[in-house]
């Protein structure tokens, strides 16, 4: 059987502790009511035959019956009298009138004195039990009175309270559920977040609320999943490394295979086509000679590149103007692209830049970049070059108005061996990232909106 949630729990609580307290209150109310007007209805009473005594002095001591009758007939006048009695000090009954048969009947005595103790005000005393002796009575007053009155004013004012308390309760009732319904909803809207969060929604951020409890539990919850997403990431990043450095370490040694069983034959087939070139029954411009050589070359160069990248060498920093070698690398593209298509436009400050660095890694990086930004514009278009020191940075922006990057391949683009053209190696950029990497610096690449891609580097400069 499934317990009572908190919701449940505390409007129970909250309706059994105002029941407790409004009961426990009205009955201790209304006892306190019925003995305080008792004892006034008491004292009342004690009044009226006080002074039926007074009057009665004389008709007793003269035994005049018809008129201490019609001192009782007027006292039982009175509501809620119900017998009016005067006895003669032998204890003897010398009226006993009643006005009929009434429930819940209480009786007061009080004696009738001679004239030797009127020096006493027993009217007006309010100690009805003072004691007079017996030799100095000359008779009793006994009234029998009806306190139904009372009882009706009682269950009257019982009834008003019940209906009243229960008002009282289902309004309080009504408070503490919408109360109640306030901190469990938020108190269930973290609950829902955790689970929402556990089945896999890790982006997922608890809302605060209006509680200042619930506010601490999301921010408390909010900062834990704050801390496990940068723990993950972290863990990501530490992965990658480790699996890039596996990788290097692989790509050592396969290195040292293709530099030998690769390498060498590639030389000796190079050196087997120079000598059949030499050859006079050979033509001049033979069609298959030239793809060897092209095909030689080719390879040579995919292993070159795979060589310098799997057993990169150690940065030589030393202090470089940075605007000089740039200049210097888009001169030579510059010459390259002579007579074709390309149009290389650069924009570089003329004022030193001067920071330190290999300028042999650095530039075979910026010349892989330049290199990737002409091959994306085909056969014609324009790279735009830029260069400038902001803020201790030298930053280089080299734009093509080629394609694009296809934004599944942006996060791609700087992994080995990954490449979207045919008789690419993927090995270019993720040169240039390694070498940019080995001097603290950043390289990152994203699309242009005119059309085309622009790469972007930043390294640290000397102050």
């Amino acid at each position: 059987m499934k317990k009572p949630g908190i919701h449940i729990r505390i409007l129970l609580a909250a309706f059994a502790l105002i029941c407790a307290a409004t009961f426990s209150l009205g009955a201790v109310g209304i006892s306190i009511t019925r003995e305080f007007m008792e004892s006034r209805f008491k004292d009342r009473m004690f009044f009226l035959a006080k002074y039926l005594a007074l009057n009665a002095e004389v008709g007793v001591l003269i035994d005049d019956r018809s008129a201490l009758e019609r001192l009782a007939s007027n006292l039982l006048s009175e509501e809620d009298v119900a017998t009016v009695t005067i006895l003669d000090n032998h204890g003897d009954k010398l009226v006993n009138i009643s006005s009929g048969a009434l429930s819940s009947l209480r009786i007061v005595e009080t004696p009738i004195i001679s004239r030797r103790l009127r020096n006493v005000n027993l009217l007006f005393s309010s100690d009805t039990g003072v004691k007079i002796p017996e030799t100095e009575s000359i008779g009793k007053v006994r009234i029998t009175y009806s306190t139904r009155g009372i009882d009706q004013l009682m269950a009257l004012i019982g009834r008003r309270f019940i209906f009243f308390s229960a008002g009282l309760t289902c309004l309080a009732g009504l408070i503490f559920y919408f109360i109640s319904r306030s901190i469990v909803v938020q108190v269930t809207r973290l609950a829902q977040a955790a689970r929402q969060v556990a089945s896999g929604d890790l982006e997922l951020r608890a809302q605060q609320g209006t509680l200042p409890e619930t506010r601490e539990l999301a921010l408390a919850f909010n900062a834990m999943l704050d801390s496990l997403a940068a723990s993950r990431t972290a863990l990501k990043e530490a992965n990658k490394r480790i699996m890039r450095q596996k990788m290097l370490a692989e790509m050592g040694k396969f290195s040292l295979m293709i530099a030998h069983e690769v390498k060498n034959p590639l030389s000796i087939i190079k050196c087997s086509v120079d000598v059949l070139k030499k050859d006079q029954s050979l033509p001049t411009k033979s069609t298959m000679i030239g793809y060897i050589e092209d095909e030689i070359k080719r390879l040579n160069r995919l292993i070159e590149d795979f060589l310098s990248f799997a057993r990169p060498s150690l940065p030589s920093f030393r202090v470089v103007d940075l605007n000089a070698m740039l200049k210097e690398i888009v001169t030579r593209f510059e010459l390259q692209k002579a007579g074709t298509s390309i149009e290389i436009q650069a924009k570089i400050l003329s004022v030193p830049c001067h920071a330190k660095a290999d300028p042999d890694l650095l530039t075979r990086a910026l010349s892989n970049i330049i290199k990737n930004a002409c091959e994306a514009n085909g056969e014609k278009g324009l790279v735009r070059i830029t260069a400038c020191c902001r803020q201790n940075t030298w930053i280089v922006e080299i734009e093509d108005e080629g394609k694009g990057i296809a934004s599944e391949n942006l996060k791609k683009i700087f992994e080995p061996f990954f490449t979207t053209r045919t008789k690419g190696t993927g090995l270019g950029l993720a040169f240039a990232f390694q070498a940019i990497n080995n001097h603290g610096g950043v390289i990152t690449a994203k699309n242009r909106a005119e059309g085309g891609a622009r790469f972007r580097v930043e390294l640290k400069i000397e102050d």
